[in-house]
């Protein structure tokens, strides 16, 4: 067991007990029904619905509403979070579910305006983006190549992962319950360090793969099935397996940041920009006095205890600004900060330090 607030794990769904192996076995069902058969089509069409990714799209939204407001009954006297979860929840609603069903009824082709390549691969595939209108268009590819790598040097990858994306929401909302589980081990911190990277890998040259069948592939026909091979195996185990089976289906027994942490494209690039750029938990020096809340309620598996007991800075990767580790603290020790640095004779100068 993690040091801390130690009554968390006295509770049957969280302390990895039978209740919490029945309901990951129930959200696993739930995701390989939905993902890989048409179960959920004929309740769909039955609730006025246009199918099962409409009706996803529903439960998805409610589940993050629902625990939205379980997570600000909780927590909702730091500013900070009540900011983010509303923030969050908000982008769900109306970028990622209520616009593009508009955009349906509308006779457009849907578009998820929160959702981004990597993270969203199909929308560097030529036969996907270039069906939508221009300005569209140049949206997905100045957001995915300049505006979010560029946002993420100075802000940090929690601009998105915790205040934009869909599946940071839903693990912030509905899986707050489940934060603690999430391994601290060094072994897991290796498995992750070369996962997510690899995973990016795979998604820059299923990327390239798919773009190269656009424009050559109806010249070799051998190359198309094998794009087409590559495009579709993507899809079921990255966008499906690795993101929804075991992404969702394993909150109850391994902490609600699975995908986050070990597989999504997107974090990779983002984490690659926040290793280098100007966010960082800073730590009051001496001030730690290792009761571990902190690590025992980060969700990207941090151990924020030694880092603050060591009177180091936290600038990880993996750190998705959630602030958790700052709320808990019972001495105020950890502060969530963007520094600009000035450089004077070759060294870094601290100008101020502005916590967001």
């Amino acid at each position: 067991m993690q040091a801390g607030l130690m009554d968390t794990y006295r509770r049957p769904l969280q302390k990895r007990g039978a209740v919490a192996w029945v309901l990951c076995a129930a959200l696993v069902t739930f995701y390989l029904l939905v993902y890989y058969t048409d179960a959920f089509e004929r309740p769909a069409h039955r609730l006025g619905l246009g199918g099962k990714w409409t009706l996803y799209g529903v439960l998805y939204t409610l589940a993050m509403v629902a625990g939205g407001i379980y997570f600000l009954r909780r927590h909702g006297n730091s500013r900070y979070q009540r900011v983010r979860t509303i923030t969050v929840v908000a982008v769900q609603v109306v970028l990622a579910f209520a616009l593009p069903i508009v955009m349906k009824v509308l006779g457009r082709q849907e578009y998820y305006f929160s959702y981004f390549w990597p993270l969203k691969i199909e929308y560097f595939y030529p036969s996907v983006i270039l069906q939508q209108p221009f300005l569209i268009v140049i949206y997905s590819f100045l957001g995915s190549l300049v505006a979010f790598p560029l946002v993420g040097y100075f802000l940090g990858k929690r601009f998105y992962c915790s205040w934009i994306c869909g599946c940071g929401g839903l693990a912030n909302t509905a899986g707050d319950p489940f934060r603690h589980l999430s391994d601290k081990s060094p072994e897991a911190w290796r498995f992750e360090k070369a996962s997510i990277y690899t995973v990016l890998g795979i998604a820059v040259v299923t990327t390239v793969i798919v773009g190269l069948n656009w424009a050559v592939g109806r010249q070799h026909p051998s190359f198309s099935s094998f794009a087409f091979g590559v495009q579709r195996w993507y899809g079921l185990v990255v966008g499906g397996f690795f993101s929804g089976v075991l992404g969702v289906g394993l909150y109850p027994l391994m902490g609600t940041r699975v995908w986050c942490r070990f597989a999504c494209p997107m974090a990779a690039v983002l984490g690659m920009m926040q290793k280098f750029g100007r966010f960082r938990i800073t730590v009051k020096k001496d001030m730690c006095i290792a009761c571990g809340n902190c690590s025992t309620y980060c969700e990207m598996g941090i151990d924020v205890r030694a880092y603050a007991m060591a009177n180091e800075d936290v600038k990880r990767a993996a750190c998705v600004g959630c602030g958790m580790c700052a709320h808990v603290c019972p001495r105020g020790v950890l502060r969530l900060e963007n520094r600009p640095l000035r450089w004077k004779a070759g060294q870094p100068i601290r100008v101020y330090a502005v916590d967001l």
